[in-house]
């Protein structure tokens, strides 16, 4: 059962990297090329949080119920939260990429503090 909440975890903050390389890499090539097809879409920000949302609730909130620290699912919840407002904006502005960035940070930070809580 452990594993199982490790392997969650992993995956979370594996997703959160998958999103950043997405972030950094679209905000550099949309400014050298356009068109560059689905990995620049912004539907997959979309289907990135529906994805994200399914593993951090139940990765953080089982990690929670062994651990019982609260800051860590409020940080994860933090970090949703941002990623839906950023889907709001307009594709490739500064301020998704930035709402963006920071959401997945404070994400994968709770799943971070999830796993070494549970060690």
């Amino acid at each position: 059962l452990r594993m199982r909440g490790i392997w969650i975890d992993k995956s979370a903050m594996g997703l959160s990297g998958l999103c950043l390389v997405h972030c950094l890499a679209g905000a550099v090539l949309l400014s050298a090329a356009s068109g560059l097809g689905g990995f620049l879409s912004h539907d997959i920000h979309a289907v990135g949080l529906m994805v994200a949302m399914p593993l951090a609730l139940v990765g953080l909130w089982r990690g929670t119920m062994r651990h019982r620290r609260w800051y860590v699912p409020v940080l994860g919840l933090a970090g949703i939260t941002l990623m839906a407002a950023a889907l709001l904006q307009g594709h490739g502005q500064m301020r998704e990429i930035v709402m963006t960035l920071a959401g997945v940070s404070l994400l994968a930070a709770a799943h971070l503090f999830n796993l070494r809580l549970q060690a």
